[in-house]
């Protein structure tokens, strides 16, 4: 999907101006209803309650469509440090830290980064439901993405179901890391011995990371790593896996002397935006732990 033209948000309605669109015998209606489910690729459930509910306009070559409703937060608004690494009507992608996880728990006790996006977008005046399209572990930073409106919703998560979201990550690890190790493919499952683990077993569930780039210091490596796949705790158990267990990560193996939590950071997103489908690749510097971590085992002073 490809999306070039005129394109306004004005309030609670996209206008778009696209031009002649259907053939010369259809009503300006229908033909407006084709091409925003061709050319927008509006998912039919949207495009049906829209419908129904008589937010699609057409006048001349002009289409308005109801895509910014006000909606609940569907979290309680916390203000506190935010970094925002990108937003515009559609997406909003912020630096989680370590030690905050991206939503509530089972008991939705605690500060969460969704209490945060809720007020960040209280604080624009916005009264859009904060929406995560991919979660981080609780000790894991980098970029997490949200979507804006339920359209782009539906576009991210199937871009996500469809691996077109990528993910790069940086691991500092164990071990002095093969370079001839360049994929890791080894199913993932519960571990039925320890509730809060998960393990490579034959009859889990298919899973995939890319080793990309590695760098040798002394008895550590830092890695690169992106996912093919996005299982729970994927990178942590199949670095473990092939013996190369995270610095800090003890659930699965690694050494706390060094840091009390995995050495795990997202460094980059990649997605297409959902109207225009231009490749947005957003990048989530080290935070200062990760920075100092690496100082410290790698002995180098710069990066």
């Amino acid at each position: 999907m490809s999306y070039k033209g005129s394109a306004v948000k004005r309030g609670e309605w996209l206008e778009l101006m696209p031009g002649k669109v259907g053939q010369t015998d259809q009503d300006p209606y229908t033909a407006a209803i084709g091409w925003l489910e061709g050319t927008l690729q509006v998912p039919s459930k949207l495009l049906f309650r829209l419908k129904q509910n008589d937010e699609i306009k057409v006048a001349g070559d002009r289409i308005r469509v109801r895509l910014f409703p006000k909606r609940d937060y569907g979290f309680e608004p916390h203000w506190d440090e935010l970094n925002v690494l990108y937003e515009d009507d559609y997406c909003l992608v912020v630096h989680k830290p370590v030690g905050l996880k991206v939503h509530p728990a089972g008991d939705g006790q605690g500060l969460t980064l969704a209490n945060l996006v809720a007020a960040h977008y209280a604080g624009q005046g916005e009264q859009a439901a904060v929406r995560h399209i991919h979660r981080l572990d609780e000790f894991t930073s980098g970029p997490v993405l949200y979507a804006k409106n339920e359209y782009a919703q539906l576009i991210l998560d199937e871009s996500m179901r469809a691996k077109g979201i990528d993910r790069t990550y940086a691991a500092i690890v164990e071990g002095i890391l093969d370079p001839s190790i360049h994929r890791i493919d080894a199913p993932i499952g519960r571990d039925r011995h320890h509730a809060k683990r998960q393990r490579v077993s034959p009859g889990g569930k298919p899973a995939v990371t890319r080793v990309i780039r590695a760098e040798s210091f002394g008895s550590f490596s830092l890695v690169r790593l992106e996912l093919e796949t996005g299982r729970t705790h994927q990178i942590r158990v199949h670095m473990s896996y092939i013996g190369h267990p995270l610095v800090g990560d003890t659930l699965y193996g690694g050494s706390n002397t060094f840091t009390s939590y995995q050495a795990l950071h997202g460094e980059s997103l990649t997605f297409p935006h959902p109207l225009t489908g231009e490749q947005l690749v957003i990048q989530d510097p080290w935070p200062k732990q990760f920075v100092d971590l690496y100082h410290k085992l790698s002995g180098n002073p710069r990066l």
